[in-house]
């Protein structure tokens, strides 16, 4: 006997009742199966950096209970021991729990994020590169089959850090054949962030208006800073607009000159200030990229990730190649729709081939 806009109007609000409840029920569940994050090598500086930020709900949400493990060697346990009290005594409301581990069988029980840090081993006695790169290659090689064992099917694993990020994350997916590869990334947020703060230097303006800037390749290695889909917003010019308003960088540097030598030349010191960052800088690219992932990047903005090729940008398939991405409803997807000038194109095949040698003398 109901009229059809009366039935429309109840199934609308059955619906909207059956969201909500959704909703709680989730929040439910996340309270009472805490996300279980494990940290590798976490008496590194990075680890005390970014467990604050893991844990104040900025980075999961404000329903969103967490674990955290840390994982290192015996003789390590002591400094575990010590973050472990003094995060305790910080009475994060989010944090359920953290924990120290230096037993590597029982590593990444129950994981659903892992972060790959290793920088530590910069603190340890390694006679040369290459007895550097074998160790890293190791430890991945020790890891990737525990994950497949002690971790949940799909776990997300970040490699982050200063040091051969491109080259632990594909030993994790090569010695790992299980691991989902689309759930194993490298974070290339640092140089990012840092090429966006020299930017808004020379233009006088605040770095936040500053999007879009691109890393190609080998993020911790040969990499190229790729800045001709940049966008400025807000930038105290002639022209002026509403707040999403933006013109292209190239258009605002009239000294291209700037961009061609004077940019390039000051990646040297770019690069010196990411490797020597105390942590601050590491720790919050990867809260960035993991709010990212849960969450979804900003809307029509460009984020770069490495990743495993699958001949994206003409980039060879197999190799984890630092790329332009987006993130959205958990998960990402390569923005193959940018157009590639040939700058840049050429840029892609030096880097491809660079990153093939490294793979081939390494793997």
């Amino acid at each position: 006997m109901m009229l059809s806009e009366e039935m429309l109007d109840i199934a609308e609000e059955n619906l909207q009742a059956l969201v909500e409840t959704e909703k709680e029920e989730e929040e439910i569940r996340n309270l009472t199966n805490p996300l279980q994050i494990w940290i590798t090598s976490a008496s590194a500086p990075i680890c005390y950096q970014l467990i604050p930020l893991l844990a104040n709900g900025e980075v999961f949400g404000m329903t969103t209970e967490i674990s955290i493990h840390l994982l290192d060697t015996d003789e390590f346990k002591n400094d575990l021991c010590g973050i472990v009290m003094e995060v305790e005594d910080m009475a994060f409301p989010l944090l359920r729990s953290i924990s120290e581990h230096t037993e590597i069988n029982k590593a990444f029980l129950q994981a659903d994020i892992i972060i790959v840090l290793d920088d530590i081993l910069l603190k340890r006695e390694v006679q040369s590169l290459e007895n550097y790169i074998r160790k890293v290659s190791e430890i991945c090689y020790v890891y990737a089959p525990l994950i497949e064992k002690n971790a949940k099917k799909e776990v997300r694993v970040i490699s982050a850090g200063k040091t051969f990020v491109n080259l632990k994350a594909m030993m994790i997916i090569t010695y790992g054949p299980s691991i989902n590869p689309e759930n194993v990334i490298a974070v290339a947020t640092s140089w990012e962030t840092a090429a966006k703060a020299m930017l808004a230097r020379k233009l006088n303006m605040n770095a936040a208006g500053v999007k879009d800037v691109i890393v190609w390749g080998n993020i911790t290695g040969c990499h190229y800073i790729d800045l001709s889909h940049t966008k400025i917003y807000g930038c105290d010019s002639a022209v002026w607009g509403p707040a999403n308003f933006s013109r292209p960088l190239m258009n605002l540097i009239y000294d291209s000159e700037w961009i061609h030598s004077e940019f390039l030349s000051a990646r040297s010191s770019l690069r010196s200030r990411v490797c020597h960052c105390a942590a601050m800088l590491p720790a919050h690219a990867v809260a960035t990229v993991l709010r990212y992932w849960f969450h979804g990047s900003p809307s029509g903005e460009i984020v770069s990730v490495g990743i495993l090729s699958e001949g994206q940008f003409c980039i060879p398939e197999g190799i984890v190649f630092s790329m332009p991405v987006r993130f959205q409803n958990g998960s990402w997807e390569v923005m193959t729709e940018l157009e590639i000038n040939e700058t840049t194109q050429e840029a892609l095949e030096r880097l491809s081939h660079d990153l093939i040698q490294v793979m081939i003398s390494y793997t």
